[in-house]
This record gives C-alpha cells, sequence and structure tokens, in this order.
C-alpha cells in the first residue's frame, strides 16, 4: 500500500511540470499560427500598461520605496504595534503596506511584504497574512475605468469598492487565525510614554542602516520601481496573449461551464460565466466583458465582485514574481483571493438589496463624479492613503488613552 501511494505522489507531483511544459508549447505554436492576432493582443496590453499601470501605479511604487529607505515603516512598525497586532496578528509595519495597497493596487502590497520579509522585520507566516489582505483592485480602476468608463453609473463606484475593501478587511481578520502557533516576530513596547520615542529610534536606526544619501535614494527608487513595473508589464502582455490564444483555440466555452456550475449560487447566467473565464486570466477584459453581459445590473457587479476579488492569473503571477526571492508561499494568497472574490459578490449584493436605499443617500452625485479626471483621483487617493494611516494614528491614540487611564486608576 505505501509503494502504490508513493507512486501516486510522484505521477502528481509530476504532472505539474508536463502540463506546464504542454501549455507552453500550445502557446508557442499558437502564436506561430495565428500572428497577426497574437500581435493585437500584445500591442492592446502593451497600450493597457504604457497608459493605465504606469502613471497610476509608478509614484507610488517610487513613494514606498523612500518611505521604506527613510525608515518610515520602521517607525509606524513600533508606533502602531497596539492597532495591527490584535486586529490582524502582524507587526506594526503592516499598517504601512494596509494603506499603500488599499490606495494603490496589487501588486505593491506583495512587493513591500517581500521587503519587509527579507530585511527579517515580518516571520513568514506574518508576510503571508500581509499579502493575504492588502492587495486589492486600484480605486482608480473601481471608480473611474468601471463604474464611470464600462457602467456608465458614477454613483455605483461607492457600492464596488465598499463591497471590495469591507471584504479584503474582513479576510484580514479572518487570516489573523492563519499559523496562529507559529513563531511571531517580537512585538513592540505598548508603555504609553516610550513608545513614541522608541519610534524615532527605530526611525533613524534604519535611517543609519541603510546609509544611502538621499540623491542615491531617490535614484535607486526610480530604478527599482521601473525595473517593477516592467515586470508587471510583462505580465499584463502575456495575459494578453493567452487570453486570445484560448478565445481562439474555444478553451473558454468549457471553462465558462465549470464557472456556471461553481457560481450558479450567486445567481449567475452563462452568459456572465463567459465574463468570468476571461476573469480568471485577466481582470480588466472580464470586468468589461461582465459590464457588456445582457443581464441584471445586480448580476453585473455580482460577477464584476468575483472578477476583482480574484484579480486574475495575472496579478497572481505577478505577486509570485514579487515573493520568488523569498520563503513566502503562495497558497494562502491563492485561497484568500478565492474567498475575497465570493465575499465581495455577497456584499454587493446585499448592497443592492436591502441597504440600498441608504446607499442611494449617501452616494456622490452621479455628474460631479463623473467631472472627475485621472489626475484629480490619483491625488484625492494619495491623500486616502494618508487618511488610512491618520486614522490608525488616531486609533492608537485612543488606546493610548484607554490603557493611561486605567494605569492611573489602577
Amino acid at each position: 500500500m505505501t509503494a502504490v501511494r508513493r507512486h501516486l505522489i510522484f505521477i502528481v507531483r509530476g504532472m505539474g511540470p508536463l502540463l506546464a511544459v504542454a501549455a507552453v508549447t500550445i502557446l508557442a505554436f499558437a502564436i506561430v499560427l495565428f500572428p497577426q492576432q497574437v500581435f493585437q493582443a500584445a500591442l492592446q496590453g502593451l497600450k493597457a500598461w504604457w497608459e493605465i499601470v504606469v502613471p497610476a501605479l509608478l509614484p507610488f511604487f517610487i513613494i514606498s520605496q523612500l518611505f521604506m529607505g527613510l525608515g518610515v515603516v520602521h517607525f509606524l512598525g513600533v508606533l502602531l504595534e497596539p492597532i495591527m497586532r490584535p486586529l490582524f496578528n502582524v507587526p506594526g509595519s503592516g499598517a504601512f503596506i494596509m494603506a499603500m495597497g488599499y490606495t494603490s493596487g496589487a501588486p505593491i502590497s506583495a512587493m513591500l511584504t517581500a521587503q519587509l520579509r527579507q530585511q527579517g522585520l515580518i516571520t513568514r507566516v506574518e508576510g503571508e497574512r500581509l499579502i493575504c489582505f492588502t492587495n486589492n483592485a486600484s480605486p482608480l480602476f473601481m471608480l473611474g475605468a468601471v463604474a464611470v468608463g464600462m457602467l456608465q453609473e458614477p454613483s455605483l463606484g461607492p457600492i464596488l469598492a465598499g463591497a471590495h475593501y469591507g471584504a479584503n478587511f474582513f479576510l484580514g481578520i479572518l487570516f489573523r487565525f492563519y499559523g496562529y502557533r507559529r513563531q511571531a516576530s517580537p512585538p513592540a513596547s505598548y508603555n504609553l510614554l516610550a513608545l513614541p520615542h522608541r519610534a524615532w529610534q527605530a526611525m533613524l536606526q534604519a535611517q543609519r542602516k541603510d546609509g544611502r544619501p538621499l540623491g542615491q535614494l531617490i535614484g535607486d527608487s526610480v530604478t527599482r520601481s521601473f525595473m517593477t513595473l516592467i515586470t508587471i508589464g510583462g505580465f499584463i502582455i502575456l495575459f494578453s496573449v493567452i487570453i486570445q490564444v484560448a478565445t481562439i483555440l474555444g478553451l473558454l466555452a468549457p471553462i465558462s461551464r465549470l464557472l456556471f456550475f461553481l457560481f450558479h449560487p450567486f445567481g449567475l447566467s452563462r452568459d456572465t460565466c463567459r465574463a468570468l473565464a476571461a476573469g480568471l486570466f485577466e481582470m480588466t477584459m472580464g470586468t468589461k466583458l461582465a459590464t457588456e453581459a445582457a443581464v441584471p445590473l445586480t448580476e453585473q457587479l455580482t460577477a464584476v465582485s468575483i472578477i476583482m476579488g480574484w484579480a486574475g492569473l495575472s496579478i497572481c503571477g505577478q505577486v509570485a514574481a514579487m515573493i520568488s526571492h523569498t520563503d513566502l508561499r503562495l497558497g494562502p494568497f491563492l485561497t484568500a483571493r478565492f474567498l475575497h472574490g465570493c465575499l465581495a459578490a455577497l456584499l454587493v449584493r446585499f448592497c443592492q438589496g436591502p441597504v440600498r436605499p441608504v446607499l442611494q443617500a449617501l452616494a456622490p452625485d452621479a455628474l460631479a463624479f463623473s467631472r472627475v479626471t485621472f489626475f484629480t483621483l490619483w491625488w484625492y487617493y494619495t491623500g486616502f492613503a494618508l487618511t488610512i494611516l491618520l486614522l490608525l494614528f488616531c486609533l492608537a491614540a485612543l488606546g493610548f488613552g484607554a490603557r493611561y487611564f486605567l494605569y492611573r486608576r489602577s
């Protein structure tokens, strides 16, 4: 019995490389047989990368690298420890990654988490927790591209964004129990009076340890950020070609049937599951097809939420590339993406049902949203990132005040 089990394990482990070789071979033959269609798909991917991804992510990438080099992450790590540790079971430095991930989109949080892991500031399990709930769709994509551009209904943007962020926040609380028996990073001191001083000293120590002058730090930040974006661009172009080849070969039809069986409890039709099949590979194309499907609006929003929560194999590949130089595993991230899509779909259906009148009263004016340009949205969500950090600071201050009051009473 043991020998049979060993043979089965050997066969299963050997299937992965064989399937990868077969898939790459099919893709290579398709590129040769359909050069024009593949060229157009690659051109569309390149255009999307240059016109959307680079201007949306490059400033955030550079700023995040500067914060890492200047020790701001270490400062937040000590100061916000009393908030991040009880809520998400991660060090306080996760607050910075959370703010950047919630405002700039994937895969910036995976890149920053990998850097913290390489610097030894977090353990492997803590890094896996972080990437599970800090990778989001870009707010520019949800409010601008989807709500305004695809659905042509700007008031739906807050509903999509609220369901998306709410589901991921719940995942952060859920995944705090993942690997809770494993060794955690040393917690920072919770002493009320000493904590700000310790945070300041941690920032200065990080700056001394880095040792680079400001000019070199800026240059290295720009170089590293653009090299990361080149990697992301390669993934976008590759998966644009993969989707085109899968469409030509008729592979999306059986995938859509499988997804129809899986997501039928969410009330999705076969037309919507065709969009899910495309979104399985790439988020933008999947959401576009979902908004063009001849189905009710609630079903469209449900499909869009599933696709944005899953994020597509393109984003998963980008995250895998970011953490490839660490011991972080991709399995928990993939599980979290599936759960994120399902939770976001449930939340968006809830928002379109019982609480819809309340949200309609709170939603911003559609005409005002339609006048928002790309750059004003970018500045708005830069401020949103600072607002998240300020909120965490306020929570920390309230926690310190409560602890100090109880200490004086005792």
